[in-house]
């Protein structure tokens, strides 16, 4: 079977969490597409030729997932040419045997639009920075959560207000506002809605 989830969304909302659940409990492969954006910028030097020679060996770096990685991914997501450079890559394992998950912050939208189910998984700004500084160690954490706030809108700003696909729902995505949402609550939903869409895919 071929069957596409595309799960867009800001940092910290919980697409990653929900996009491996969903992942799991049908089989499919998982591909969080920001891993890639990660290791472009984590490799340093020209950007371009980063995207244009990883290989996936760059994607088991243990510091992909630091802020500085996720502030460095979003940088080089703004060139269109990395973007260009990756969109194969994701388009191929999206339409895998088996079923796939990506999730990230333009599938729904540019890289698998025809994906038989779109979520996009948002939060409040300060709930997602609440995350990530908790992730960070709360209290012990290297940067205080109004730091971390800030950094949570530079990065929702860039990544809306860039050119090259800004991140926006598709037009047919499910909206998951997980600003309230337990994460079991959340996941349910996700999976209810890859159930409707399996369904549809057999009648």
């Amino acid at each position: 079977m071929i069957f596409t989830v595309a799960i867009d969304g800001p940092a910290a909302a919980g697409k990653g969490t929900i996009s491996r659940a969903v992942a799991a409990r049908f089989g499919f492969a998982h591909l969080d597409t920001g891993l890639l954006y990660r290791a472009v910028g984590a490799k340093g030097g020209d950007p371009v030729a980063a995207a244009r020679g990883l290989v996936p060996a760059d994607l088991d770096r243990t510091d992909l997932r630091t802020l500085e990685a996720g502030q460095a991914a979003s940088r080089v997501a703004a060139i269109p040419e990395v973007r260009a450079a990756l969109v194969d890559f994701q388009r191929a394992f999206a339409r895998r045997a088996g079923g796939a998950v990506l999730d990230g912050r333009d599938i729904g939208t540019v890289i698998c639009p025809a994906a038989e189910v779109k979520l996009y998984v948002t939060a409040a700004p300060q709930v997602r920075a609440r995350r990530r500084w908790l992730e960070l160690g709360g209290d012990t954490a290297p940067k205080s959560y109004d730091a971390v706030l800030a950094e949570v809108r530079e990065r929702d700003a860039r990544d809306t207000g860039r050119a090259d696909a800004p991140l926006r729902p598709a037009e047919d995505a499910l909206l998951l506002d997980t600003t309230e949402l337990t994460i079991e609550t959340a996941v349910q939903k996700a999976i209810k809605a890859v159930e409707q869409g399996i369904g549809q895919g057999r009648a």
